[in-house]
C-alpha cells in the first residue's frame, strides 16, 4: 500500500474539528498539508526493507567488535501515534571478514524506526537483519528511549528512560565477550 497524502489531509481536518477546533481558522488551513508531510517522512521506513540498507557489505581483515554507539533515532508508539526518541548502540562481531559501511548501521536503525512502532520491536529487528546480513557471529543491539506516551500523558513521568536490548549469536552464550560489548556502551555516558 502506498502513502495516500489526500486521505490523511481530510482524516487530519477531521481530528481538528472533533477536538472542537475550526480547520479554516487562519493559523489552522495548512495543518492537514504539513501534518500529512510529516507523517509521509516520519512513516518512510514502512515503504522500505530493512536489508536494503546492508547492501555494502566489504571484505576487511577484521574479526573484532565494531560498534556505533549513540545513533539519535526518532520513532511513532504504535498505540498512541506520540514519538518515541533516544539512541540506539550496535554492535557486531564480523566473521570472515565480512563487515558494512559504518552509516549502513545508522541507516538501518532509522529505516526500522520510521514506522508506527515499539521499541522492543525496533532492537530484535535490527539485531536479527544484521545477523542474517552480515552472518556476524554475533550482535548487541541497545535501544535507550523516552516515550511520550509515559512523559507527556498517562502516568506524566517525563525523562523516564526504557531500556532494551537484543543478543544474538556468540554473545547469547559467551558473558565475558557480551559483557566487552555492554562495557562500551557504558563508556563516557
Amino acid at each position: 500500500m502506498s502513502f495516500d497524502r489526500e486521505k490523511l489531509e481530510e482524516a487530519v481536518r477531521m481530528i481538528l474539528v472533533a477536538i472542537g477546533e475550526d480547520p479554516d481558522r487562519e493559523g489552522l488551513l495548512d495543518t492537514p498539508k504539513r501534518v500529512a508531510r510529516m507523517y509521509e517522512e516520519v512513516f518512510s521506513g514502512l515503504h522500505k526493507n530493512p536489508e536494503d540498507e546492508l547492501s555494502a557489505i566489504f571484505n576487511e581483515l577484521h574479526e573484532e567488535v565494531v560498534l556505533v554507539r549513540d545513533i539519535p533515532f526518532y520513532s511513532m508508539c504504535e498505540h498512541h501515534l506520540v514519538p518515541f526518541f533516544g539512541k540506539a548502540h550496535v554492535a557486531y562481531l564480523p566473521k570472515n571478514g565480512r563487515v558494512t559501511g559504518l552509516s549502513k548501521l545508522a541507516r538501518l536503525v532509522e529505516t526500522v524506526a520510521r514506522r508506527p512502532q515499539l521499541q522492543e520491536r525496533i532492537t530484535s529487528t535490527v539485531a536479527d537483519t544484521l545477523i542474517n546480513q552480515l552472518d556476524a557471529h554475533g550482535v548487541i543491539v541497545m535501544i535507550e528511549a523516552e516515550h511520550m506516551c509515559m512523559s507527556m500523558r498517562g502516568v506524566n513521568k517525563p525523562g523516564s528512560r526504557t531500556i532494551t536490548t537484543a543478543v544474538r549469536g556468540i554473545y547469547q552464550k559467551d558473558k565475558d565477550a557480551r559483557e566487552e560489548v555492554f562495557s562500551l556502551i557504558r563508556q563516557c555516558q
